[in-house]
This record gives structure tokens, sequence and C-alpha cells, in this order.
């Protein structure tokens, strides 16, 4: 085995990169990183009915933007079909695997009785020892390895510590189906040898599989790789995520509003944990990441949480990258109207970040917030802001239309001076001229401060919408 760390990522091109793969790649990915490793893409697309080109494109899209990057071009399983049917073939000549010939029938059969027995479905080795000369002439057969048949293996996890399984209990299993191409069990420890994959690590749920697969490491003669098996991320409620839940994807989350920053912070810590700390660079994951830090039992996502750590990095984001990102949310959701706005009021809507960013949990809501910036004329209020300018409240901007109209130092200290006075000789408080004002301007219920409104609008556009709303 090589002294370098080599890990891997090896997701199944059938749909959306899954979250919980996501976070199966992220712990790859830091594991491979502290150690002064590196990770390996491959793209596990034998199943070639259910395989798509554009679950490809998801999966290292997905990579990409959550930052995680890995040595070289993505490895594809399929392209290795003759190799992994080539060690069948070793194993089999080596008397190591052999050919079983039994029927659907007789599988059916073995099933059934395994089932009103109440025990799992093992095959019963029928054909293990059988003479080559009592094969039916001319009839299909898949290739089974010869699995132990006594005793124990022992899956020496990272995690879970020693993982026993009774040898009793782990089947002949098929390497080779009957129409000759490689199973899933047999093909992952050919590319993973072949890697030079020196750690593994992947979901619990595969914990069995390691068992099957250490059988193939040891009838070839090959050194087992260090294996880890996190436990699954479950829901708010203790089950296993689902699309009941919510977001499953990590393009849906990105669809959502979160960044790659809070999606790597935060499923870091589902499953793993450094101390007490909670929010944390990629840097620092890499420095802290060890086995020893990840958890033995399933963790619950918890989206409050989710979205105020994402909140927290909208509030810590450079200004620039927020209003890129909020670009292309809006290019990605085909959202024409946010699209053009943001692209014809670019200076404006930057210029108005520092504050609008201090309230947005998501970019979806940034969006949303910056829309009083280039709204759809005639104004639509929103019904806190509609309720916030009518009665007295309209004839109180009424009022101070003209007062605006002749303000000529159009600045903070202007407009505030201005509106202050007004405010005074009419002898109300002042929130009850610029709640109403910065309502009848922006249509939102909330927003920057009257202040910072009026000076993003501008005097002209300030004044044409405060004559549209007091023209009622």
């Amino acid at each position: 085995m090589t002294d370098k760390v080599i890990t891997r990522f090896a997701p199944s091109p059938t749909g959306f990169l899954h979250i919980g793969n996501a976070r199966t790649a992220l712990f790859n990915w830091a594991l491979a990183k502290s150690m002064g490793g590196e990770m390996l893409l491959r793209i596990e697309d034998t199943d070639r009915e259910r395989s798509t080109d554009e679950a490809i494109a998801a999966i290292i899209s997905g990579m990409d933007w959550l930052g995680l990057d890995y040595a070289g071009d993505p490895i594809y399983q399929s392209k290795n079909i003759d190799r992994h049917t080539e060690v069948a073939l070793q194993l089999l000549a080596e008397g190591k695997a052999y050919k079983c010939y039994a029927t659907p029938e007789e599988l059916t059969e073995m099933r059934e009785k395994a089932k009103a027995e109440g025990r799992p479905m093992v095959y019963d080795r029928r054909w293990r020892d059988r003479p080559e000369g009592d094969a039916p002439v001319g009839a299909p057969y898949v290739v089974r390895v010869k699995a132990p048949t006594e005793g124990q293996i022992v899956v020496h996890d990272k995690v879970q510590g020693d993982v026993t399984f009774k040898a009793e209990n782990l089947d002949d299993f098929v390497i080779l189906r009957s129409d000759g191409t490689p199973t899933y069990l047999l093909a992952v420890v050919v590319d993973d040898h072949d890697m030079g994959v020196t750690h593994i690590m992947r979901g619990d749920d595969h914990l069995v599989n390691s068992a099957r697969q250490i059988t193939i490491y040891n009838s070839m003669g090959w050194d087992i790789p260090v294996m880890a098996h996190t436990p699954l991320i479950h829901g708010p409620d203790g089950a296993k995520l689902s699309k009941r839940h919510g977001a499953l994807g990590v393009e849906d989350y990105r669809r959502m509003g979160y960044l790659p920053e809070t999606i790597r912070n935060y499923f870091a810590r589902l499953g793993w944990a450094h101390g007490d700390d909670e929010i944390f660079s990629s840097d620092q994951f890499v420095e802290w990441f060890s086995f020893a830090g990840l958890n033995k039992g399933a963790s619950r996502i918890d989206f409050a949480k989710l979205e105020n750590m994402n909140a927290h990095y909208i509030k810590t984001c450079d200004d620039s990258r927020l209003y890129d990102l909020m670009v292309a949310l809006a290019e990605e959701l085909n959202d024409e109207f946010a699209l053009n706005g943001l692209k014809g009021h670019a200076d404006t809507v930057k210029a108005a970040l520092p504050a609008l960013k201090t309230r947005a949990k998501t970019i979806v809501e940034l969006v949303k917030s910056a829309e009083f910036i280039y709204p759809a004329r005639p104004l639509e209020f929103e019904e806190k802001a509609k309720a916030a300018i009518e009665g007295d409240a309209l004839e109180i901007l009424r009022s101070v239309e003209p007062v605006l109209e002749g303000l000529n130092d159009w600045s903070h200290d202007g407009i505030d001076a201005a509106l202050r006075a007004f405010a005074e000789s009419q002898d109300l408080k002042f929130g009850k001229v610029a709640q109403p004002l910065r309502a009848a301007v922006t249509a939102k219920n909330a927003s920057p401060g009257c202040f910072d409104v009026l000076l993003l609008l501008g005097r002209d556009e300030t004044l044409s919408r405060l004559r549209e709303t007091t023209a009622v």
C-alpha cells in the first residue's frame, strides 16, 4: 500500500447529488487534505439504464459549487468492466470462486424458506463443491466468490470500532452475473485497489458490504484499506432523511439561497465535532479533522440552525460577491424581473447591501429585499406597508412632500434635519414621519432605515414614488 493517503468519493449517477453523499465527499476531502493526500472522484455508472449524463453533470457541478476539489479527472467505473471481469475469472481459475447454476426458481424457494423461518436469505452454496461434470450443458450461470464458511469476519472501523460478522451469515455472493457483467461488490474492490485507495470513508449502511468485500481483498492477496463508516443523516423527526423532510440535493440548497461555505460548515458538524466549535472555516475544518471527532450515532438536521448559520455567512460575505450570487441565483431561477432589476441598478443594489445583508438568512431573501430598488410600477404594497400609510399617516405624507421637494441638500444630515424640523413643527414623534415615509417609497414592510432608503433611491426617484403614493 502506498504511503500517500488516497481517498475517494464514488457516487452513482442516478439522480441529483444527495446532501448525505455530499457530506461523505466532504469528509473524504477533509481526511485527504488533513493527511497531505488527495481525493479521487469515481463515477459508478455501471447501471447503464439508470445512469444519466444529467446526473453526472449535477454531481460534478455540485462538487465544484461546494469547493471540494479532487485529483485528476473523474474516473468512470463503466470503463473498467474488462478489468473487473479479469479479476473474477482469475478468482475462478484459482478455485477461489465457482460457477453457480442455481435457477431462479431454486433461489425463490430458498428465499421463501428463509422468510418462513424468520431469517435472512443466505444462498445454500449448493454448487460450491460440485464437480464441473454436474453442470447442465448450455445452462446460464453466475460466478460466486468462495466466502469463509466458519469463523468471523471483522471490519476494523475507525468510527464504529471492530464490527464482527459471523461467516455463516454472509453467503457466497455473486461477483459475475449470468450475462457476464461484474457486480457492484466486485467492481468497487477492484477499482479501489487499482486506484490505490488507502482510506475508504462511506455511510454505515455499507458495513455489510465491507465485510463481504474483505473476502475479495483476502482472496486476491490485496491490502485492505483503512475503513470508516459514518452514520447517516436523519431528519428533525429522527427518521432517515427523505423527500418529506424537504431539500435533499445540493442544487436544492443552492437554489434556496445557501452559501457553499454554510453547507460545508453545517454538514461538517453533522457527524463530526471539534469541541464546542460551531462556526469555522474550511481551512480550520481540514486542520482539525480526524477520525476521533466523528460520531457513532446518527445526526439530525436542524433547518433553523442551518438558516442562522447561513445568515452569519451572508453578513460576513464580501458585497461584490453577494451581488454576483444574487445575479447567479436570479438567472438559475429564471427570475427575469429580479435579473433585470439587479443588472439595471447594480450600483444601487451594491450600495444597499451593507444594510440589506444584516437581515437576510438566504440569498433568496436578499434578492427579495432588494426589490424596493427596482419595484414594478405602480407600486404594489405589502399588507403591513399599506397599513402604515393609511389614515393620518397619509396626511402626514402629503404634508412632508413639499418639504422634500424644497430640500436642496439631499444628504443624510440634510434629510435628517429637514424631517426632524417638520416633525417638531407638527408636534409629531420622529417615527410617525419616518416609518410611513419609508413604507411609502419602498412598498415594503422591511427595508433599510428611512435615511438609507432615501439616499439610495435619490431625490428624483423618492419624490416620484411619494407623489404616486399620495395621489390616491
